[in-house]
């Protein structure tokens, strides 16, 4: 009867390590897993499956996120490691990646050294002030990765800062937005040629050293660089993907409007960013203050724009949510006092749409900027991305404005009104704007005129400073896009120009990753202190409790199993 027993365990035994064997072994051989979140926020999406099963060459991250960190960085690094090793369960040996401490073990000479490698590379870094048993000290950390495949690689972006957002909030945004970051990344490093973006140039646009950081950090994904319409042939235009045009100031012809046009046609992009009132700060600091007319530009692109759908004003928008500019209230000493002060006409525009364009970015400067409207037109879909806030008034071109306005304290009421809109993006087929019309002079190269686009898309603008870096005066250098040399701080301007150049050129969906959303599960800081003590309690009496209950409970039923 024994041996019959220790047969049957045995074969139970047997039983069971086989079948852990079995598991195991079909486990390497289909991998799969089971995400139980609601919003299945451990789930790569099947367009990133694909980028990763289909890499034509090894990929490399390191990520630079390691070290002693706060809790909330940690989580950060951690998500990071976790989506990482996603990617290379679907990627196998075609993708591998690491985490470092770049100033891990250098002495000084050697951190700066590597501080200025990094910053070479487009690598900001972030001051840290981390708790010690001494007290508070300052720490910098790069929370940015770095891919590479074969000669490309490009920095991703892991912190995601938001004015206004709490510290949970940026890093929820942050762990939410990694996978757009990673697969964007690894799908630009692995591509055979960059799509090539043009910025215009001929009219008074933005020159070379004002788009200097946007030309830059758009090298890491494209090929970007200037075109001129006048001499541009349909050829060029052709391995064109998106026409940047950037604060143009003189006229264009009908021929660059042709083409414009023709290459809107044949499915190019285009981003309009649009000064249609002529007004300057630097001017009137130059002249110390003197008032200047604001008054309208003549572009001859108002009638291409309404063909297309939509209607950029001849105005100005004053608004109490902007930017602050330095002005000088004084001398003491011999020494001029300056004094940040608001100024209503440089707005401040804080997205609070849910695109994937400009989901959780940073408030945007501007200069300056206008209305517009949008013209019902068949076939093409139109959406408000930005608008003013509602403390905004308008100011009809041609118009007086001066420094001296500063000294004004406006009016709450004159400074209420319904949002205005001052970007909008359009989808789909678009009527040309020389529908039976004649092809104007000197165009000779071009295919027969299209009256009808193909799918594309176009993103106007009604600011012509939205990719405009400031410029040192000391040295004459560009500073980053999007920075404020003045106030030090960093808006989301660089962040918007790229979002926007990927969402025009993806033809995959990939952008649509950026509307993935993890749902922020915060515990009630009022419940938490009020009911502190009940819970420690609970959690300390409880399973102390269950286990001495359990104790009695097996004392009880081993002496009456065994009793005599």
């Amino acid at each position: 009867m024994v041996n019959l027993q220790k047969k049957r365990d045995l074969t139970q035994l047997f039983i069971f390590l086989a079948a852990i064997i079995g598991i195991n072994v079909l486990s390497n051989l289909a991998f799969t897993r089971f995400d139980f979140t609601k919003e299945k926020r451990y789930t790569i999406s099947p367009i990133t499956i694909q980028i990763l099963e289909h890499l034509k060459e090894p990929v490399t991250i390191q990520v630079y996120l390691e070290g002693e960190f706060p809790s909330g960085f940690k989580r950060l690094r951690n998500a990071t490691k976790d989506l990482l090793s996603d990617y290379k369960a679907y990627a196998g040996n075609k993708l591998n990646f690491e985490f470092i401490d770049p100033i891990a073990g250098k002495n000084q000479q050697e951190q700066e050294a590597v501080y200025n490698q990094m910053t070479q590379k487009g690598i900001e870094p972030t001051n840290l002030s981390v708790k010690t048993a001494s007290g508070l000290t300052q720490k910098v950390i790069y929370p940015v990765a770095e891919v590479s495949a074969g000669a490309n690689s490009m920095a991703v972006k892991l912190l995601q800062t938001r004015m206004g957002s709490s510290p949970e909030e940026v890093l929820n945004n942050s762990v939410q937005n990694l996978e757009y970051a990673f697969s964007s990344a690894i799908k630009k490093v692995s591509a055979g040629g960059k799509p090539r973006v043009g910025f215009t140039e001929g009219h008074g646009e933005l020159s070379d050293l004002e788009l200097q950081d946007a030309l830059k950090s758009l090298t890491e994904g494209y090929e970007a660089g200037r075109i001129n319409l006048n001499t541009m042939t349909y050829a060029g235009l052709d391995k064109l993907k998106v026409m940047v045009i950037a604060k143009p100031a003189t006229e264009f012809s009908e021929l660059e409007k042709y083409k414009i046009d023709q290459f809107l046609m044949h499915g190019g992009k285009i981003i309009w960013t649009i000064d249609q009132v002529n007004a300057d700060l630097d001017s009137m600091r130059r002249s110390q203050g003197a008032e200047q007319l604001a008054f309208q530009k003549k572009l001859n692109l108002d009638d291409q724009l309404f063909t297309y759908g939509v209607r950029i004003n001849y105005d100005l928008v004053g608004d109490m949510n902007c930017a602050q500019i330095p002005v000088s209230v004084g001398q003491v000493g011999g020494q001029a006092q300056i004094q940040m002060v608001p100024w209503l006409f440089f707005p401040l525009i804080l997205p609070v749409s849910n695109h994937p364009m400009i989901k959780n970015l940073d408030a945007i400067k501007t200069a300056f900027v206008n209305t517009l409207d949008t013209i019902g037109t068949k076939g093409t879909q139109k959406t408000i991305l930005l608008t003013t806030s509602p403390f905004n008034r308008e100011l009809d071109a041609p118009t007086i404005i001066s420094l001296d306005m500063i000294e004004d304290t406006p009016d709450p009421k004159r400074f209420q009104s319904v949002p205005k809109p001052v970007c909008v993006l359009l989808e789909g087929t678009f009527k040309s704007n020389f529908l039976n019309r004649a092809v104007p002079q000197g165009i000779s190269d071009f295919p027969a005129p299209l009256e009808k686009s193909k799918f594309t898309k176009m993103l106007v603008f009604s600011d012509g400073d939205i990719f405009k870096n400031q410029i040192s005066e000391k040295d004459g250098s560009a500073f980053p896009l999007g920075y404020d040399r003045y106030t030090q701080q960093t808006y989301g301007n660089k962040t918007f120009l790229l979002n926007a150049i990927d969402y025009l050129t993806d033809d995959s969906g990939l952008i649509a990753l950026r509307s993935k959303e993890i749902k922020l599960r915060l515990l009630d800081k009022g419940k938490l202190v009020a009911q502190k003590t009940t819970w420690q309690l609970i959690n300390t009496l409880i399973p102390l409790i269950m286990l001495v209950l359990f104790g009695i409970f097996q004392h009880i039923y081993r002496k009456r199993k065994y009793a005599a």
